[in-house]
């Protein structure tokens, strides 16, 4: 197993199903009331530069499960917010803590607390990519259809760090990927050859030749965390790059319905279609909380 996870592409399609097969484990224990302090006395710092609600509490809680405890860190009260380099914070929170969680905006800064320190750092979020997500959607995609290999998933939307994730992810477990974005904002150029040369991939601005047979339908908003300022241009560029009535038409009568959350109803999907598959995407959001204390107990524990 990698010392961290700073982005999908870190773990093998081995490791990849360690951590689902734990995350299963002690999904299981945690129904069943069976402890699993496996980070008794062990302390993971969270720092936060971009707010959250799934993955703050789902590390916080993860932590108390696993017998250890969790400092949140906002950027605005740590140094870091203030200038100090990543290096030399990397330094200091190394003799302090166990492990480092960081959402963040860049990817860089995630790699530069890795490189600099000397505990296991994690990927909570960065533009390029939410490693933590895809990892729990997997999860939830075995949950519900029972394997992966040959299946067809299909992200509809902004080629962002969702997309980036989701087609590593896919591929890796030897998924279909189909990407349904304008052209432009496509997902990493770099990720999609990976994915072409590993795989059977393919990105469209045609979107229901994106969706035909898909088994695994996938969205997100069409304005990050970030780009508020930039929401109603995108509501423009991104109209009809929606998961509504016709896609799932399109669809296999099967198909299942995934969304990262928060779900802006009426853009990127429609409320019947959302309501609609709302046991999926909310047992997807649960699993945050399972796949997260798989990944703290292989790296910290």
């Amino acid at each position: 197993m990698t010392r961290h996870l700073l982005k999908l592409q870190d773990l093998s399609a081995e490791e990849i199903l360690e951590i689902l097969n734990l995350a299963d484990q002690l999904k299981y224990e945690k129904k069943h009331g069976i402890a699993h302090p496996h980070l008794q006395g062990k302390s993971l710092g969270m720092i936060f530069t971009k707010s959250s609600t799934r993955t703050r509490v789902s590390f916080e809680v993860g932590m108390y499960d696993l017998g250890g405890q969790a400092l949140f860190l906002s950027g605005r009260d740590l140094q870091i917010g203030r200038g100090e380099p990543a290096e030399d914070t990397a330094r200091v929170l190394s003799r302090y803590l166990d492990g480092i969680m960081i959402r963040t905006y860049a990817q860089e800064e995630v790699e530069q607390l890795a490189r600099y320190g000397s505990i296991p750092v994690i990927n909570g979020l960065t533009d390029y990519c939410h490693p933590c997500q895809v990892l729990t959607d997997l999860m939830t995609i075995r949950e519900y259809k029972g394997y992966f290999k040959g299946l067809k998933m299909v992200y509809v939307g902004d080629g962002n760090n969702m997309a980036n994730s989701l087609i590593v992810g896919g591929i890796r477990m030897g998924m279909q990927v189909a990407v349904a974005c304008p052209k432009s904002h496509q997902p990493d150029a770099a990720l999609m050859k990976w994915a072409a040369e590993n795989g059977t991939f393919c990105c469209t601005d045609n979107i229901p030749e994106a969706v035909a047979d898909a088994d695994v339908l996938y969205t997100d908003v069409w304005a990050s965390m970030g780009q508020e300022a930039e929401a109603e241009e995108r509501r423009k560029i991104f109209k009809g790059y929606q998961i509504n009535r016709e896609v799932m038409a399109a669809a296999k009568p099967d198909a299942m319905v995934l969304h990262c959350l928060p779900a802006h109803r009426g853009e990127e999907i429609t409320a019947d279609v959302f309501e609609a598959h709302a046991t999926e995407i909310f047992d997807e959001a649960e699993n945050r909380l399972h796949a997260q204390k798989a990944v703290l107990v292989k790296l910290m524990a």
